[in-house]
């Protein structure tokens, strides 16, 4: 019991201690630049200990269910043998964890009503609910393609900075013919796909992959999985804006 509660504080401090730097941020330019009292600082106060205790919790669930999950799935796969099913693992994992993201959904029915208004799609609620779909869609899809190609990269070794260094380069090639419209949705739509949920789960299968196979660092070859969620995204979501253009 004394064991818990002990865990339970250090924990509890931990938090405290990442959320410090907001706090002292928030209350330096408060009071020493804008210089105005704080409205309704009894909310605010109950809010940041509410946010301390619903990270706190968000961490302790990541270190006892996600990341033993993905590692313990990734060491399976690896195990059976079949490149089939881990790649097939990894398309859905980066499918469904993305397809089901608030901030991808709402950046995804933003760009719609944008786009509608400049006339660069139809009007109409059936039209803008269309765009917003398929742009969804598509980024889950090149999410899941791009954690396939991670898991590939793991299993041959291929150096990341290449694929890295290519990949840009791709986008930069594909900026210079897609529709300006579609140039920075294309870019947000990176950043949108790495959630609270997929982040955890793909550094475990990560890791954990590299951990089971002989031959790979877990530390060379077991991170690198997010940074292809963040770039294959703005490939197809660029060429995604290069064919509806058509």
């Amino acid at each position: 019991m004394m064991g818990s509660v002990r865990a339970a504080a250090v924990l509890l401090g931990n938090t405290l201690r990442d959320l410090a730097p907001i706090i002292v941020i928030i209350a330096f330019f408060q009071i020493f630049v804008l210089r105005q009292p704080v409205d309704n600082l009894g909310d605010i106060a109950v809010g940041f200990v509410f946010v301390m205790l619903g990270l706190a919790i968000f961490i302790q669930g990541l270190e006892m269910a996600l990341f033993p999950l993905g590692e313990a799935l990734a060491d399976a796969f690896a195990r059976k043998g079949s490149l089939f099913w881990l790649l097939s693992f990894a398309f859905c994992l980066g499918f469904g964890t993305t397809v089901a993201e608030p901030a991808l959904i709402a950046v995804g029915a933003e760009a719609a009503n944008v786009m509608a208004k400049a006339g660069f799609i139809g009007a109409g609620a059936e039209s803008e609910s269309f765009y917003a779909q398929a742009l969804r869609y598509t980024v889950a899809v090149s999410v899941g393609t791009s954690l396939m190609i991670g898991v590939m990269r793991i299993l041959k070794g291929w150096p990341i900075q290449w694929l890295i260094i290519g990949g840009y380069i791709l986008v930069v090639l594909l900026t210079a013919i897609a529709p300006t419209e579609i140039v920075g949705i294309a870019y947000d739509s990176g950043g949108v796909t790495t959630s609270t949920i997929t982040v955890p789960l793909v550094t475990a299968l990560g890791v954990g992959l590299a951990s089971a196979i002989v031959g790979r660092n877990p530390m060379i070859d077991g991170f690198g999985l997010i940074a292809f969620a963040s770039l294959l995204p703005i490939v197809f979501v660029l060429v995604f804006g290069v064919v509806i253009s058509l």
